[in-house]
């Protein structure tokens, strides 16, 4: 058996820590979310990719019922409205917008109660930054989908209560 040249093992060791950088750029946040690894760059995606959201949704989430839409992609941008209700009452609303940054998606949502006063400043907004895309799943910062069939998706959201992560699911039909 032959010795491994000295390049050989540069290039080896060179392929390995490429690899396994690109295996950890993002990490589990929750059972079902993610997050992206620190200093790690997001995964290159189009608007196109998440098409499959498009359309009207309701289904359940934090004990009550709600209702989500996503218009169709266009000008590198989809928009959508959700709102949670409580019964016949409206508990929030939030606006939401996937859009391309840097070659890839950021989903931008800005929160609203029942009133129509946000809950951010008038400039903010919560920002979740793409971390992976799969076939039937879409994965950004602590919120991800998963297409169950054309007609339901499950969502999962990690959030934080009383200074625990914990993960919210939402359930979707169209």
């Amino acid at each position: 058996m032959s010795a491994i040249s000295p390049k050989t093992k540069l290039i080896l060791i060179t392929f390995l820590l490429v690899s396994c950088a690109s295996a950890n750029e993002f990490s589990k946040s929750t059972e079902h979310t993610y997050r992206l690894a620190e200093n790690a760059g997001q995964p290159e995606a189009r608007i196109e990719d998440v098409a499959w959201l498009t359309g009207a949704w309701t289904g359940e989430a934090f004990g009550e019922r709600f209702e989500q839409t996503w218009n169709p992609p266009s000008a590198g941008s989809m928009v959508g409205f959700f709102k949670l209700l409580n019964k016949d009452s409206v508990n929030f609303y939030e606006l939401l917008l996937i859009v391309e940054e840097n070659n890839s998606l950021v989903m931008k949502v800005k929160h609203f109660h029942a009133d129509f006063t946000a809950w951010e400043d008038k400039e903010d907004y919560v920002r979740f930054p793409l971390v992976h895309l799969e076939k039937d799943a879409i994965h950004f910062s602590g919120l991800s989908f998963y297409r169950q069939n054309n007609d339901d998706v499950i969502g999962y959201l990690a959030m934080r209560r009383k200074g625990e992560l914990v993960e919210e699911k939402l359930i979707y039909r169209r």
